[in-house]
């Protein structure tokens, strides 16, 4: 499994609000200046900016995010601009708001950098913060809700499934012991729980990569949310109109990648990922794959 560093650890400044393949995910996408467009991922507007800078005053363009940090920043930015409408919501609800065939969609899947470096997020293992992880801020189930609540079997499985973890039975036992003693809230106590159990090996990643992946997936279903908005992207493009993914892990990409494949009129048009350079500027952009489709 192509498993990164999903705690993007000793963030520099440099590597901070960077959209990874932003030149050429918009190279890509806009090919009608007058068409509508949706950045169904707004985080903090990288890639919204690149797309209106492409697009006629006649054009629109619809941002969307569940985070209220990127929607707050979405309408500081672009809420003067007559071309752009701005909508707190999952993109798993795109068709509410996609009233016409669109001329192309991109997503920009993952955690963004602003959320990481945020350490009252609960995102980085490397900030000591709360167990949260919603990308969400106004859903109702933290990290931490969800371990109270699940059971060891129901906490081994999703550790396994969405992280690939192998110790996710030893790992899951120890949480639940913690958690029945009151000694797990923050998220450097869930890293050195996960340190505790499975140990280091020298350069490797750190070992609660995997499991604060995982739970960061499980809490907000960020996989089923996937695979059902792909289809709705489908759903909403006009022929001609592109689909552009950006994924920062296997289990995102491979989903990408087997909607194309089997999708009817939907063929894949490139895989790019970023180059060395890219890579060196923007931590982030290290473990992205980028996928481009066109609707037929």
């Amino acid at each position: 499994m192509d498993c990164p560093d999903s705690d993007q650890p000793e963030v520099h400044q440099a590597d901070l609000h960077q959209s990874v393949l932003q030149e050429q995910a918009v190279a890509y996408l806009v090919t009608n200046r007058d068409g509508y467009y949706v950045d169904a991922t707004y985080g903090r507007g990288g890639h919204s900016k690149a797309i209106l800078h492409e697009l006629s005053s006649q054009a629109n363009l619809l941002v969307m995010d569940r985070d209220t940090a990127a929607i707050d920043h979405a309408r500081s930015c672009f809420g003067q601009d007559a071309r752009v409408s701005v909508v707190h919501d999952s993109f798993v609800r795109l068709t509410r708001y996609a009233a016409k065939p669109l001329h192309g969609i991109l997503f920009d899947l993952g955690v963004s950098s602003p959320q990481f470096d945020q350490a009252e997020r609960g995102f980085s293992f490397h900030k000591e913060g709360p167990l949260d992880m919603r990308m969400d801020q106004t859903q109702s189930v933290t990290a931490l809700d969800w371990l109270q609540s699940a059971s060891e079997q129901e906490v081994a499985d999703t550790l396994w499934k969405y992280g690939e973890e192998r110790n996710s039975r030893r790992i899951a036992r120890n949480i639940k012991k913690v958690l029945a003693e009151g000694k797990l809230c923050t998220t450097t106590d869930l890293a050195e729980l996960v340190l505790r159990t499975t140990g280091r090996r020298p350069g490797r990643k750190h070992p609660a990569t995997r499991t604060f992946q995982a739970l960061r997936i499980q809490v907000n279903q960020e996989l089923d949310m996937l695979a059902t908005t792909l289809e709705q992207a489908w759903q909403c493009m006009a022929p001609g109109s592109r689909m552009v993914v950006i994924s920062f892990h296997s289990l995102e990409d491979r989903i990408v990648k087997h909607f194309i494949k089997n999708k009817e009129n939907l063929q894949l048009l490139a895989r790019i990922w970023p180059d060395a350079q890219e890579c060196a500027m923007n931590r982030r952009a290290r473990s992205a794959i980028m996928r481009v489709a066109e609707r037929m």
